[in-house]
């Protein structure tokens, strides 16, 4: 029997098939065959729960907005809980792109004796319209700055039990306490990068300090994100990067400049512009590319 192709979504391909009634089908195009491998790769199965660590040295480089963009993209396309930690040290702004529905903060949900099911956790998180949901940093800065390594511990130790992907936006520093177990915790490393000589500086050093710390298996499966600070085509040094950080890591992603982003505001992935979006759809995939690698031979 002859296996019957899947209808084209888009295009001329869509509107030959639907004006023939469905008579002719001239299948999907070769960009729609290429998404739909990308949404197969995202949809990978996690074994338990997978932990992704988003960090850089440098601020303002867009490391809060590509967590919540990678953790946007994986809670649109998949169809288990993802969630976003907002371990700043520093009054992070992870909760200020999301639609504001709790006060809670990492703080209360570790001060909650009633953790029980999902919807216990879920009292103390606001979620996105791509169904991410964020769990808030301590807006008091004092007690931001208290923020241990053992409470993180004990935060993962919740969200481990109710969600299949947990990211943390990391602070800007690696010194601070919370750091010691976001590292030890993760499985995978996504590390942004500007375009200027400056913000590629900071990532090799981070680079070189988690090689110099024992975490050299993060830098090899790291993943780079080079978000690009303005309109236009890259220029030549976006190569010269590339081929920098390939060098040391697993994959890089040159993000391009997307004006709904630079605004700073709550993110809609219906707003992007489609080059954006696609953009981040690889970057998805490229990241569950490792969800099914077993990680237990890098813990001691």
């Amino acid at each position: 029997m002859r296996r019957v192709q899947k209808a084209p979504g888009s295009g001329w391909r869509r509107a030959v098939h639907h004006m023939s009634g469905g008579a002719i089908n001239p299948g999907m195009s070769a960009e729609e065959r290429r998404l739909q491998e990308l949404v197969a790769r995202i949809r990978q199965p996690v074994r338990g729960d997978y932990r992704i660590a988003v960090l850089s040295l440098k601020g303002g480089v867009g490391k809060t907005t590509t967590t919540m963009n990678l953790g946007s993209i994986f809670a649109s396309i998949r169809g288990d809980r993802v969630i976003a930690v907002d371990a700043n040290p520093d009054f992070g702004t992870l909760s200020q792109r999301v639609p504001l529905q709790t006060r809670s903060t990492v703080r209360d949900l570790l001060l909650d004796e009633q953790i029980e099911r999902y919807s216990d956790v879920r009292r103390h998180t606001s979620q996105a319209t791509s169904r991410l949901e964020v769990l808030a940093s301590e807006r008091d800065p004092a007690a931001s700055e208290a923020f241990s390594e053992d409470e993180y511990r004990a935060v993962a130790r919740i969200l481990q039990r109710f969600y299949n992907i947990i990211l943390t936006d990391c602070g800007t520093g690696l010194m601070h306490s919370a750091m010691a177990g976001v590292l030890d915790l993760a499985h995978s490393l996504v590390l942004i990068s500007s375009s200027a000589i400056d913000g590629a500086r900071s990532a090799a050093a981070t680079l070189d300090w988690l090689s110099l710390h024992g975490h050299d298996h993060l830098v090899r499966n790291a993943v780079v994100v080079i978000n690009l600070p303005r309109p236009g085509s890259p220029n030549v040094g976006i190569q010269q990067l590339r081929e920098y950080f390939l060098a040391r890591c697993r994959a890089v992603h040159i993000i391009p400049f997307d004006q709904h982003l630079a605004e700073g505001a709550e993110i809609d992935l219906s707003r992007l512009h489609k080059t954006t979006k696609r953009a981040l759809v690889e970057l998805a995939a490229t990241v569950a590319d490792d969800f099914t690698t077993d990680h237990r031979r890098y813990r001691g």
